[in-house]
Formats: structure tokens, C-alpha cells, sequence
């Protein structure tokens, strides 16, 4: 269960301290790690997968120096050991060909504006988590007091009156 990663990309150190503040509940299930731009993102993505863990979700802000969030997004979703990670733009800068061009090419799940409220962030973390578990995990239980429970158990139930 504890092969999951979060990862949070963002450059600002008080933002990304919010943002990683905001989500700590999900630090039960999961591995949470930051990143302050594209580059150093791309490193602890490299570090989760040598590891042998699995990316779950990215939250990624678009203003990023250097490489922009979509860039960023769109490059995990072209390789195979990220491509099924969970993609969350969480960003006040992104504008409509930006947005159009993470959801087309980076298979962007969600998008957050900044600044966002505690609560609706921990929601869409839960729901995005939820759905990578339910699509990637073999045992739901585990998750089901963090997540959304009933979907795990209604989910797990539909698992084994198929097998």
C-alpha cells in the first residue's frame, strides 16, 4: 500500500508548503514528495520508479521556470511508467490553449485554480486518488478509511462477484 507517491510540483516555497500542508492526510496512504521545478520533478519521478513505487498523482503548477507544468504533464504521459499517474494543474496562470493543450496531450484529470480552499482540494485529491486506486490497486481495502470508502468497498464487491 505505501508504494504510492504524490508528487507536488511547485516553485514558490510558501505556496508548495500550503499545498503540501493541505494534503498531509493522504500521508497515510501514500508518499508525498515535492518539487520545485521540471527538472527536479523529472529526479524524484526517476527516484519513485528505481524505488520500485508507483506515481499516483501529480498536483503541478503551470509557472514553472524553465519547463512549463503542461510540458511537464504531457512528458509523464508519454512514458509508460508514469502514464497512468493522476494529473492535477493546480494554478491561477494557465490560460485556455494551455489548459486545452494539458487536457488533449497530458491526459490532465483536474484542474485547481489558485488559490484554492482547503477543503475542495482535499476533495479532489481524494477523488483522483480514489480513481488510480481503484484502476491500479489489487486490494482496495486498505484504502478505505482515507479515500472515498464506499466507492473502494462498491468497487471491491463488483471486483469479486467477477472473479
Amino acid at each position: 500500500m505505501n508504494d504510492l507517491v504524490i508528487l507536488c510540483v511547485e516553485d514558490e516555497p510558501e505556496v508548495r508548503n500550503v499545498l503540501l500542508r493541505d494534503i498531509q492526510r493522504f500521508a497515510q496512504i501514500c508518499r508525498i514528495d515535492e518539487a520545485e521545478d521540471a527538472g527536479d520533478a523529472r529526479d524524484a519521478v526517476a527516484q519513485c520508479v528505481d524505488a520500485g513505487e508507483r506515481l499516483a498523482l501529480v498536483l503541478c503548477d503551470h509557472m514553472l521556470p524553465g519547463e512549463s507544468g503542461v510540458d511537464f504533464l504531457i512528458s509523464l504521459n508519454a512514458q509508460a511508467p508514469t502514464r497512468h499517474a493522476r494529473k492535477v494543474l493546480v494554478t491561477g496562470q494557465a490560460g485556455l490553449q494551455d489548459t486545452v493543450k494539458a487536457v488533449n496531450r497530458a491526459g490532465l484529470d483536474h484542474y485547481v485554480s489558485k488559490p484554492w480552499m482547503r477543503d475542495s482540494l482535499q476533495s479532489v485529491v481524494r477523488e483522483q486518488l480514489t480513481n488510480y486506486v481503484i484502476e491500479h490497486a489489487d486490494d482496495l481495502l486498505p484504502f478505505v478509511s482515507v479515500l472515498d470508502g464506499p466507492r473502494l468497498l462498491d468497487a471491491s464487491k463488483s471486483r469479486n462477484r467477477h472473479e
